[in-house]
C-alpha cells in the first residue's frame, strides 16, 4: 500500500501559524503590528485596485495575509547542522549568505525558505537564521568560556530528531506525524526565561555583546522577532508611532518609490523580559522586536551594483551630515530608474512574463504572431511583471540589529566574510539567489515563447 505523505507545503504553512500564534502570546505588540499591516493593506489595495488585480493575477494577494520572516541565532555548528535538516522536512532550504560582521556583530547567516515558483505561491515563510561567530570574540577566555556553555545543550526534543530522521528516511511525513513535527519543532523556538548561565556570566557576556549573551545564555535559539508584509512601510511607520509604538527612528533599505525594489524594513525597540539566573535570581534580558517590512523587485547583478553604490554614497556622505538621512537617501536614488519599462529595458531587475488577455486571445485565433518579447509586450500580448524579491539585504539586517542591541545609524563597515566556513557548519552549500531569479525569469519567458510560437502548429 502506497503512504500519503503531507506536503512540504502544508506543513511549512502549519508551522508558520503555530509559531505566529505562540510569538503573539509572548509577544503582545506583535499582535498590534499584525493589526497595523492588515489596516494598511487593506487601505492600500482600495485606494488601487490596478494594484490587487495584478496581485491576484500572479497569485501575490493570496499569499499576503499569511506572509512572515522569522529570525533565529544559533550557537553551534551541529545546531546549525540539524536546523537544516529540519527545515527541509517544510521544503525551505538555505538561499544567500549574509555577512553581519560588516555591523560589527558577529554572527553570519543565511535564510531558509522555499525556492520554486508553486512554493513561494503557497507559503513563503523564511527563516533569517544567524550563526554566532565565537571567532569574531576577541577575549580568548570568554570566547572558551562561551563554546563550553554552548557544547553542552540541546535545542531540539528527541521528538523533532526522531521524526526529522523518518521524514528523511520514508521522503516525507504522514498528517499526523506532520502535525507532531510541528509541535516538537515549535519548542526549539519557544521563549524560555530560565538562564543556563549565572548573572555574572551572563553581564560579562552582555558587556562584550548583547547579541552573544542572548545566543549563549539560554536553552534555545527563541525566536527573536516575527514580521508581516506590507504595501506601504511608511503608512506602517506612522501608524506605529500614532500608537505609541516606540518605532526605530529609520526605515532600513531603499527609499519610498513608484516601483518599489528589493526589501524595507522597520521595527520596535527590543521589549524588557524578566529572566531567572541560578539561584532564583532575577534579571532582565533585552533581545526580542517586532518587525514589518515591504518587498520589491528583485533586482540582476547590474542592478544591486547600482544600488549598493547609492546606498554606500548616501551612508557615507560626509557633506549632508546636516540633512536628514531620509532625505540624503531621496536624493541620492534619484540616480536608480524608477519605472518598469526603465528597469527591464535597462536590464536592472527581475521579471515573469505571462500572456495578456489579448495574448489568450490571439492564441485562440490560431494566428501565430512574429517577433520576440519586446515586440509581444508593445502589442500587449504579453505582461512583465517584477519578481518578488524574496531575501534579506546585510546592511538593513545590521541597521536593524544595531538598533535593537543600542546602536545609531552607521555610516562606513568593514566586512569579515567566511562563507566556506559557515557552508562546513551547515553541511551544505547556500544557494544563489540571483541564479534563483534568473532561473525563474527564463522559465517563464519559455513558457510565453512556446505558447505564442506554437499556435501556428496547433
Amino acid at each position: 500500500m502506497t503512504r500519503t505523505f503531507t506536503a512540504p507545503d502544508t506543513i511549512r504553512t502549519r508551522f508558520s501559524e503555530a509559531m505566529s500564534a505562540m510569538y503573539r502570546v509572548e509577544v503582545p505588540l506583535y499582535g498590534d503590528l499584525l493589526s497595523i499591516v492588515a489596516e494598511v493593506n487593506a487601505r492600500v489595495l482600495a485606494d488601487r485596485p490596478d494594484l490587487a488585480a495584478e496581485m491576484a493575477s500572479t497569485d501575490e494577494l493570496d499569499r499576503l495575509d499569511v506572509e512572515r520572516h522569522g529570525a533565529i541565532r544559533l550557537g553551534t555548528a551541529a545546531e546549525l547542522s540539524m536546523m537544516r535538516r529540519a527545515f527541509a522536512v517544510m521544503g525551505m532550504y538555505p538561499v544567500g549568505y549574509y555577512d553581519l560582521s560588516v555591523a560589527g556583530v558577529p554572527v553570519h547567516s543565511t535564510a531558509f525558505r522555499p525556492i520554486d515558483d508553486a512554493a513561494l505561491a503557497a507559503n513563503p515563510f523564511r527563516v533569517f537564521t544567524s550563526l554566532l561567530r565565537l571567532d569574531l570574540i576577541e577575549d580568548a577566555d570568554l570566547r572558551a568560556e562561551a563554546a563550553a556553555i554552548l557544547s553542552n545543550r540541546r535545542i531540539f526534543t528527541d521528538d523533532a530528531v526522531r521524526l526529522i530522521e523518518r521524514d528523511e528516511a520514508q521522503g516525507g511525513l504522514d498528517d499526523a506525524d506532520a502535525d507532531r513535527f510541528v509541535m516538537a519543532l515549535l519548542e526549539t523556538f519557544r521563549w524560555h526565561g530560565d538562564a543556563r548561565v549565572d548573572a555574572a556570566t551572563y553581564d560579562r557576556l552582555h558587556d562584550t555583546h548583547r547579541l552573544i549573551a542572548d545566543v549563549v545564555s539560554f536553552r534555545g535559539p527563541h525566536i527573536n522577532h516575527l514580521t508581516p508584509r506590507t504595501l506601504d512601510i511608511d503608512a506602517a511607520q506612522a501608524a506605529m508611532q500614532a500608537r505609541g509604538i516606540d518605532a526605530k527612528a529609520v526605515i532600513e533599505g531603499p527609499p519610498p518609490r513608484a516601483v518599489p525594489i528589493l526589501l524595507r524594513q522597520t521595527s520596535f525597540k527590543a521589549i524588557e523580559e524578566d529572566v531567572t539566573f541560578p539561584g532564583d535570581q532575577p534579571g532582565q534580558h533585552t533581545a526580542r522586536f517586532g518587525e514589518i517590512e515591504q518587498r520589491g523587485a528583485a533586482l540582476t547583478p547590474k542592478g544591486r551594483a547600482l544600488y549598493d553604490r547609492l546606498l554606500a554614497t548616501a551612508r557615507g556622505d560626509r557633506d549632508g551630515q546636516g540633512e536628514p538621512y531620509a532625505d540624503r537617501l531621496a536624493a541620492t536614488f534619484a540616480a536608480f530608474p524608477d519605472t518598469i519599462d526603465a528597469l527591464r529595458e535597462q536590464r536592472l531587475a527581475y521579471f515573469r512574463y505571462d500572456l495578456t488577455a489579448a495574448g489568450q486571445r490571439l492564441i485562440a485565433t490560431g494566428v501565430q504572431p512574429a517577433g520576440d518579447i519586446t515586440g509581444w509586450l508593445a502589442a500587449g500580448y504579453v505582461r512583465a511583471v517584477p519578481i518578488v524579491y524574496e531575501d534579506f539585504l546585510p546592511v538593513s539586517a545590521a541597521g536593524i540589529f544595531q538598533s535593537n542591541l543600542g546602536g545609531a545609524e552607521q555610516h562606513s563597515y568593514a566586512a569579515s566574510a567566511a562563507q566556506a566556513a559557515f557552508e562546513d557548519a551547515l553541511g551544505d552549500k547556500v544557494q544563489d539567489e540571483l541564479t534563483l531569479y534568473a532561473e525563474a525569469e527564463a522559465r517563464s519567458m519559455i513558457e510565453v515563447q512556446a505558447a505564442l510560437r506554437g499556435v501556428a502548429a496547433a
